[in-house]
C-alpha cells in the first residue's frame, strides 16, 4: 500500500485486504506506516525504503513498524539510535540480486546476515529481494535473479542461518514464475488494484480495475469558429462548438502530456478533451452531447464501463507505465469506497466525485 496505495487511499485499501485475507503491509517510508498505524491497523508492516537518521528510526521504532536493511553501516546506524530498546526490532534484510537499486550483494548474504543478528538491538526476521525484469516475456534476466537469491539461502541453510522468512515475488512473478512463489510471502502491487503488469500476462488472470476517476462539468459555453481553447491556443475550434469546463488538471493527477489526446465517458458519450489541460480545470467538445448542464459527471477512467477506459490506455498514449499514472492522482481528489460498504477518505468536494 505504498504511494497512498498508488494513489487509491492506504488506509482503505490497506483495511480491505487485510478484511480479505493478507495478513502483512508493505510501505516506502515511516509517514506512510505511521499514518496506517494512526488509523487503528494492527497488523505487521514492512517499510521497504532504507533509512539513515536517527530520529526517522526512533519513530519507526515507537510505531512498531518494521526496516529493511540494505547495508551494515546502515545497521550500525540502527544500533545507535536505538540504545534504549530493550526488545531487539525484528528487521528485514534486502539483498540485491539484479536490481542494482537497494540491497547487500547476494554473494555476502552469509556474512551480512551474521553481522546483523550479531547486534543487540536488532533481530533479523526474513530475506529478500526484488526483481527487475519480471514483467518481461523473457525470463532469461528473472531466472538469473532467482537462481542467485536461491544460492543465497543454499549459504545461510548451510550454516544452519535461515531466517525466518523469505520472499521475493512481485506482481508478475507471482502470475509468471511458480519457483517464485515458494517462499513465506508475495509482495503483490499493481495486481492488488486490478491491472497486469505486462500484455503476456492478461491470460493467466483476469482482473478488473477497481478505481475509477470521476469530475463535475463547472461550465458550459458556446465558441465560434476560429477561437482558441486553453492557454497557447494549441486547439483552436473548426466550426462553432460547445465546451464543458471540468474540474480537473494535472494538479490531481491527468497528465498534461495528455492534451488534446483524451478521450472521457459522460453518460454513454465519448467527448474529446482539447487544449492544453491547465492545473485545476480541462475543456471538452462535448457539441455532440445532448442534454447537459453543469453538475453532470465526466468519467476520466472507468472500470466496467461499455467504453472502457484504463490507467493503461493514459500510459501508452504518454509513453509511460500505469503505476506512474496511478500514483499521479493527488488527495486533492476525495478516495470513495464502494461496495459492501461506503468509506470516504477524504471530505467530497462539489466540484469532484
Amino acid at each position: 500500500v505504498k504511494a497512498d496505495a498508488y494513489g487509491h487511499g492506504a488506509v482503505n485499501v490497506a483495511r480491505t485486504a487485510l478484511d480479505a485475507g493478507a495478513t502483512w503491509l508493505g510501505v516506502a517510508t515511516v509517514p506512510e506506516g505511521i499514518e496506517l498505524r494512526q488509523a487503528g491497523l494492527q497488523a505487521p508492516i514492512l517499510v521497504m525504503g532504507a533509512l539513515h537518521h536517527i530520529e526517522e528510526i526512533r519513530a519507526l521504532a515507537r510505531w512498531q513498524l518494521q526496516p529493511t536493511i540494505v547495508t551494515p553501516k546502515q545497521a550500525l546506524v540502527f544500533t545507535e539510535a536505538l540504545t534504549d530498546v530493550c526488545v531487539p526490532l525484528p528487521v528485514h534484510l534486502k539483498l540485491d540480486t539484479g536490481m542494482s537499486r537497494l540491497g547487500f550483494d547476494w554473494r555476502q548474504a552469509l556474512e551480512f546476515l551474521e553481522f546483523v543478528d550479531g547486534l543487540p538491538a536488532l533481530q533479523v526476521f526474513s530475506m529478500y529481494s526484488h526483481f527487475a525484469t519480471a514483467d518481461d516475456a523473457n525470463e532469461t534476466e528473472m531466472r538469473r535473479q532467482y537462481n542467485r537469491f536461491e544460492r543465497a539461502i543454499a549459504a545461510l541453510k548451510t550454516h544452519n542461518r535461515l531466517p525466518g522468512r523469505l520472499h521475493l515475488a512481485n506482481t508478475a512473478a507471482t502470475l509468471s514464475d511458480a519457483d517464485a512463489l515458494q517462499y513465506d510471502m508475495v509482495r503483490v502491487g499493481l495486481g492488488i488494484y486490478g491491472l497486469i503488469p505486462a500484455p503476456h500476462l492478461k491470460s493467466v488472470l483476469s482482473l478488473k480495475p477497481g478505481l475509477e476517476v470521476k469530475a463535475r462539468i463547472t461550465h458550459l459555453k458556446q465558441i465560434a469558429a476560429g477561437t482558441g481553447v486553453s492557454y497557447g491556443h494549441q486547439f483552436v475550434a473548426q466550426h462553432p462548438m460547445t465546451i464543458a469546463v471540468v474540474g480537473i488538471g494535472y494538479a490531481d493527477g491527468v497528465p498534461r502530456l495528455l492534451s488534446n489526446r483524451l478521450s472521457v465517458l459522460i453518460g454513454d458519450h465519448i467527448a474529446l478533451q482539447v487544449g492544453a489541460i491547465t492545473m485545476d480545470q480541462l475543456m471538452l467538445d462535448v457539441s455532440n452531447i445532448p442534454d447537459l448542464k453543469e453538475g453532470d459527471v465526466v468519467t476520466m477512467i472507468c472500470k466496467s464501463c461499455h467504453h472502457r477506459i484504463t490507467a493503461d490506455d493514459w500510459a501508452n498514449c504518454i509513453g509511460t507505465i500505469s503505476w506512474e499514472i496511478l500514483c499521479g492522482f493527488k488527495h486533492r481528489l476525495p478516495r470513495i469506497m464502494t461496495g459492501n460498504s461506503i468509506r470516504k477518505l477524504y471530505p467530497t468536494e462539489d466540484r469532484l466525485l
